[in-house]
């Protein structure tokens, strides 16, 4: 493909290769932006699959830490670790401190985990805190002689459903849950384990006595603390009543606590509830299975790195092999179609000029508008290409009339067939003038049109310019029977050139009394437009044609053909009119119904007032 030089285009300069590496570029970004999608989206699955297996291995935990709080052995253990086991997926083992199997969910002589996951012991929970127990460590559910028979567990809920009952008297909304105990325990609608405050009405005391069972598992676990609270000096000045919290579980009594503790002493307060929590994992250890390590298959819970199979990777590799392909083989198509008008475009526009080659407009993106854009040039220049063949025949024509008469006349004087009497050198003189005319109206077009129009402007009234134009036309009016009027008014002032705009006025007064008949009249108006002086001449002529009147301003143009410079003029006064008028910034236009006159408006930019004027000699 050749260039505009003639030489050929460079490959990486042509529009199809940029379209192609372009959308070869997007099609890598997308690809490499799509993979890294789906490697963000997989690590974060990874990670929530992760989350998921914490949570299990929580709930395996807790499983089997219930199972060892109410068993006194790990008999018959195998079942739920097998059942837990298929809901997870994870493989379970279950082994004593020293790795003994206790049960395991692998076939047998399957090795084991290197590190085991958690500790099973529900008398010292830390690894694990159950709803309900403390964080120094006994699961709740390990209950042992605390463990109330079915008569003692209805006699309490009864006194429980009475004390609801007065609680709601007082408008004190509870919910009877029960302890791993059997205890009935009141707790407040919100579902905290705390129970609400008791209406004086309502506290019989009745609900939190001990039951006989409870009594004498309260009374052994007294027995076991003393000795410790004696060997820290506490047995003698610090007797130790046991009682229920809101949760069941057997602690100090706080209102003893707060008799026998002096004020501060809270080194014998947590010596007392220490000494109670040692006692009763003393006193439970008989009920509860022995200590057990749990082992967890997969428990490792780093984050992997990702990383994709042999198998997995050429996957991807083809995948965006395809989408390259497939994006290439779509824009080749779509630049092919784009550059196929583009090629059309060059091919006219290598036409000779004389052809004036038009493009078909196949699309209506971009390309289409160039096409419709290179046709509107096309015809624009076709013409201005017409009318500059018609204006070096208007021109010729327009010169060659004078000279031709200035010619014949001289060779007759000179071949002595007339004598040079003063009318033939005043007839000679005339065709000059007219000739000096045309050479005149010329070099103003050319100046306008190479943009070397000067103007000088300077304030003028409107009114004043009107009886200067019209003074000048007085005779040829009289001479034609044309009745010549002004009607200037408050008509403002301009910042212009007089002289041209005497010439512009005087070019509409000369077209205008060459179209008005005997008997007719031309007037010459003035009058302010806000920002504007607004100049008209109106005539009683014979009128212009609608369909003439885009082309009145226009060079050697004439409403009848057939009129030569001596009737009809040269055709460029309008023309020059035009030009000097938007010298000045202003604009002409022409209206005109046949039969009844026209009407040139020239509206330009209103000069300063003589308030003004005088303001700024004031100011100089």
């Amino acid at each position: 493909m050749k260039g505009a030089t003639g030489g050929r285009i460079p490959l990486r300069k042509r529009l199809l290769v940029r379209l192609l590496i372009a959308s070869a570029v997007i099609a890598v970004c997308s690809v490499a932006a799509t993979a890294w999608l789906a490697v963000e989206t997989t690590t974060r699955a990874l990670r929530e699959e992760q989350g998921q297996d914490l949570a299990d291995d929580m709930a395996i935990l807790a499983r089997l830490s219930g199972w060892a709080a109410t068993h006194p052995d790990w008999k018959g253990v195998e079942g739920t670790v097998r059942a837990l086991a298929a809901r997870t997926g994870r493989r379970i083992a279950l082994t004593t401190p020293d790795r003994t199997v206790i049960a395991d969910s692998a076939p047998h002589g399957s090795p084991l985990p290197l590190g085991a996951a958690a500790t099973v012991d529900p008398l010292h929970t830390d690894t694990y805190t159950q709803p309900g127990a403390r964080l120094s460590g006994i699961d709740p559910r390990a209950t042992g002689p605390y463990r109330l028979p079915a008569a003692e567990r209805d006699r309490l809920q009864l006194l429980a459903e009475k004390r609801q009952a007065c609680f709601e008297h007082y408008r004190v909304h509870t919910t009877i849950t029960r302890a791993p105990t059997g205890r009935p325990v009141l707790i407040g609608a919100d579902g905290t384990d705390t129970e609400p405050e008791v209406p004086e009405e309502c506290a019989d005391g009745a609900l939190n006595t001990p039951t006989p069972t409870e009594r004498k598992a309260l009374d052994a676990l007294t027995r076991r603390a003393r000795p410790c609270l004696g060997a820290s000096g506490l047995e003698q000045d610090f007797p130790l009543f046991l009682t229920f919290d809101s949760a069941g579980r057997a602690v100090p009594s706080p209102s003893v606590l707060a008799k026998f503790a002096r004020p501060g002493d809270t080194e014998a307060v947590r010596t007392a509830e220490r000494c109670t929590e040692d006692a009763r994992r003393v006193q439970l250890d008989p009920y509860v299975a022995p200590v057990a390590e749990l082992f967890l298959g997969g428990g490792d819970t780093a984050v992997p790195r990702f990383d994709m199979s042999p198998a997995n990777k050429a996957k991807v590799v083809g995948a965006a092999g395809a989408v390259l392909a497939v994006t290439v083989a779509v824009s080749a198509v779509v630049a092919l179609r784009l550059v196929r008008p583009l090629r059309a475009l060059t091919e006219a526009a290598r036409q000779p000029p004389e052809r004036h080659v038009r493009v078909p407009v196949t699309t209506r993106d971009e390309t289409g508008l160039l096409a419709v854009a290179f046709n509107a040039l096309t015809e624009r220049r076709e013409r201005l290409e017409a009318q500059r063949k018609a204006m070096v025949s208007d021109i010729a024509h327009e010169l060659r009339s004078p000279l031709t008469n200035i010619r014949g006349w001289l060779e007759v004087a000179r071949d002595g067939v007339v004598d040079p009497d003063p009318a033939l050198l005043a007839s000679l003189h005339d065709e000059a003038l007219v000739l000096q005319r045309v050479i005149d109206d010329l070099q103003d077009l050319a100046a306008a049109d190479a943009g070397t129009l000067r103007v000088h402007p300077e304030p003028i009234g409107a009114g004043e310019l009107l009886d200067q134009v019209a003074a000048a036309h007085r005779v040829a009016a009289a001479t034609a029977g044309v009745t010549l009027r002004t009607e200037a008014g408050d008509g403002g002032r301009l910042d212009a050139d007089p002289v041209r705009m005497r010439q512009a006025l005087g070019n509409l007064v000369s077209n205008a009394l060459r179209h008005t008949p005997a008997g007719g009249t031309v007037t010459l108006a003035a009058r302010r437009d806000g920002g504007a002086v607004v100049l008209e001449v109106a005539d009683t002529g014979t009128g212009i044609a609608e369909a003439d009147l885009p082309h009145v301003f226009d060079r050697f143009w004439r409403a009848e053909k057939s009129r030569s410079r001596r009737t009809g003029g040269s055709g460029l006064g309008l023309a020059i009119v035009r030009h000097l008028v938007a010298a000045h910034g202003g604009t002409a236009t022409a209206a005109s119904e046949p039969g009844r006159g026209s009407v040139f408006t020239l509206r330009l930019p209103a000069g300063p007032g003589p308030g003004d004027e005088a303001g700024d000699q004031r100011k100089e």
